[in-house]
């Protein structure tokens, strides 16, 4: 395909050995599709265990959508929850902005199942914490913790956020930077929101933006992918301008490492998960003020920004978060690593490697700098911008 249009392959090209570093799900789309063209892949995930997002959704955009059909498993949609509009609420609660559009709501949890089944198990290395990713004319290498290395004719960094892949495309210019914002996040059981708040939630992905604050929320299956009423859980994610100073404060109250920017669902103290459920009630529409309220082990993060002034070095591509973060209030994210994902598997069927890669870069930045930049709005307006 050339990445807009229906797959139009031009000369086979030779199969590669390609190292994933990052088994998340940008990390398995590459490798979901490059394996499904005939490519040999494995893939490093340093976690010790299945990865987990605990439940969370992810909105099913095209790119999803796309990428469930290259792999045929367009039968995931069936384990979905489908919503037929989007709106925006003002503080009253009353609908100020309407798009009506179909949106299904996967499980997180479900999709990478699907992925990580595309790949046999000896290919998937769990514990396997990658140091550093060395670019070279004739091949990557990619250097683990423990002294071990292993050469790769192509090397996909999908490794997040906190990439270590960055360093190797882009020496020096690898680090994050806090955007003033951070988010907090939850789900909640449908069975235990009351009627009114159902009744403005339900069948829709809804918004709420103020000066300091956005909120985003959506149904997802239930734990064991229900997805009828009543047995599905509210997935809400608001976004709060926060000092670092008062970032530190609140991870250092949950036991938090120094240094960290995150809170782990499930430790922040009681009497802070009290106060937040009253800021949401003073702060934000009834409806999502309720949802908070009811969130039992809410978790925060940081956000942060970043933009690779490259995607490519010699035989290494950055993919996903590692590239360009985009903002989660946009929920965007996966959607973005798919398109990255379908965008370097075309190109590398399409085109020597080096032509590949260097196509590659030229697509995916200027999207994936779009992309972010439209993540950015919210932070225009409050006095805590950049």
């Amino acid at each position: 395909m050339t990445v807009s249009g229906e797959r139009e392959l031009v000369a086979r090209q030779p199969r590669l050995q390609v190292g994933v570093v990052g088994g998340s799900l940008g990390g398995l789309f590459a490798a979901a599709l490059l394996a499904g063209n005939g490519h040999e892949v494995t893939v490093f995930e340093r976690s010790g265990v299945r990865l987990s997002a605990e439940g969370a959704g992810v909105l099913a955009r095209e790119p999803i959508v796309d990428i469930l059909r290259d792999i045929h498993r367009d039968d995931v949609g069936r384990i979905a929850v489908s919503s037929d509009e989007r709106v925006e609420l003002d503080l009253s609660g009353d609908v100020v902005d309407r798009e009506t559009t179909r949106h299904l709501q996967l499980s997180w949890d479900y999709l990478y199942e699907v992925f990580r089944q595309q790949l046999p198990s000896a290919n998937y290395l769990l514990g396997h914490t990658v140091r550093a990713v060395h670019p070279g004319e004739r091949h990557a290498t990619v250097e683990l913790d423990d002294g071990r290395e292993q050469r790769f004719d192509l090397v996909v960094g999908a490794d997040g956020e906190h990439s270590v892949t960055r360093a190797s495309v882009v020496p020096g210019r690898k680090t994050n930077s806090y955007s003033g914002y951070a988010v907090w996040s939850g789900l909640v059981a449908e069975q235990a929101l009351d009627d009114a708040a159902t009744a403005t939630l339900a069948g829709r992905v809804t918004g709420y933006t103020a000066h300091d604050d956005q909120v985003l929320g959506y149904l997802v299956p239930g734990p064991g992918g229900e997805t009828a009423a009543g047995s599905r859980r509210y997935q809400w994610l608001w976004s709060r301008a926060m000092p670092a100073e008062r970032l530190a404060e609140l991870v250092e109250a949950a036991g938090g490492a120094p240094g960290a920017t995150a809170i782990v669902r499930g430790t922040l103290p009681d009497v802070l998960r009290r106060r937040l459920a009253t800021e949401a009630e003073q702060n934000l529409p009834f409806a999502f003020g309720a949802v908070v309220g009811e969130e039992p082990a809410p978790s925060l993060r940081a956000v942060v920004d970043y933009t690779a002034p490259r995607m490519v070095a010699p035989r290494v591509a950055l993919l996903g978060d590692a590239a360009v973060i985009v903002r989660p209030h946009a929920a965007m994210s996966a959607a973005k690593a798919a398109r990255d994902a379908v965008a370097l598997a075309d190109f590398v069927e399409q085109l020597p490697l080096a032509e590949a890669l260097a196509a590659y870069e030229r697509d995916r930045l200027p999207a994936g700098k779009a992309i972010a930049s439209y993540g950015r709005i919210f932070a225009n307006s409050s006095p805590l911008r950049k």
